[in-house]
C-alpha cells in the first residue's frame, strides 16, 4: 500500500474516532452540543456547517452512519493521490452550505450528509472516469447502498434531515465533476527515455 493511501485511511479512522469521541462527550452533556448543528438561515447556524458531521442524536444514530462512512470513505481513501481529505472537506462545506440555505428551520446534525456525499462521489467517478475499476466500484456501491440511499432522499420523517442527504449527495457529485479527468490530460509515457533525459 502506498504512503498516500495509508495516510488517507488513517485520516478516515481519525475522523470516525473523533465523531465517536464527540458523541461520548455529548451524551454526558445531555446532547447540548447539538445546538452547534446547522440552523438554516441564521448566523449562529453557520458554525454547524463544520460541526454538524460530528454531532448525532445518540449512539443508534451514530452507529447507523459509521459502517457506510468507513466503507464508502475507505473506497475513496484507497484511491490515493490525496483525494480523500479534499473530497471530505468539499462535501462537508458545500453540502452543509446547501442545508443552511435550503433546509427546514430545525437543527440538522449527523454524518449522513457526508455518507451521501461519498456515495455520490464514487458513483459519479464511475461515470466521469469510465475506467473498468471506477465503474466496478460505482456498480458495487449502488448494489450495496443504493436502495437505502434512495429512501434517505425522501422526506419520510420529520426527524431525518433528507435535505442534508440531498445536499451531501449533490456536493459529492459536484466534486467528482470538478476533479474529473480532462480530455487529453493523460498522455502515454514513452517506453524508453530519449538519450540524455533518463534518470
Amino acid at each position: 500500500m502506498t504512503l498516500s493511501r495509508t495516510i488517507n485511511l488513517l485520516l478516515l479512522l481519525a475522523l470516525v474516532v473523533a465523531i465517536w469521541a464527540v458523541e461520548v462527550v455529548n451524551i454526558f452533556l445531555d446532547h447540548r452540543l447539538n445546538a452547534y448543528g446547522i440552523l438554516p438561515r441564521t448566523v449562529e447556524g453557520l458554525r454547524g456547517i463544520a460541526f454538524s458531521p460530528f454531532l448525532h442524536g445518540g449512539f443508534g444514530h451514530l452507529a447507523a452512519n459509521t459502517l457506510p462512512l468507513l466503507a464508502l470513505g475507505g473506497l475513496i481513501a484507497v484511491r490515493g493521490r490525496g483525494s480523500f481529505p479534499g473530497v471530505t472537506v468539499f462535501i462537508i462545506g458545500v453540502g452543509g452550505a446547501g442545508v443552511w440555505l435550503a433546509g427546514r428551520t430545525a437543527l440538522h446534525v449527523g454524518a449522513s450528509g457526508l455518507v451521501f456525499g461519498y456515495f455520490g462521489y464514487l458513483v459519479a467517478r464511475g461515470w466521469y472516469e469510465r475506467s473498468v475499476l471506477s465503474i466496478l466500484v460505482a456498480l458495487a456501491v449502488i448494489l450495496v447502498f443504493g436502495w437505502g440511499m434512495l429512501f434517505g432522499l425522501l422526506p419520510t420523517s420529520g426527524f431525518v434531515s433528507w435535505e442534508g442527504h440531498l445536499c451531501g449527495l449533490a456536493a459529492g457529485i459536484l466534486v467528482a465533476w470538478l476533479t474529473r479527468p480532462r480530455r487529453g490530460e493523460k498522455r502515454a509515457a514513452p517506453r524508453h527515455a530519449p538519450p540524455g533525459e533518463g534518470g
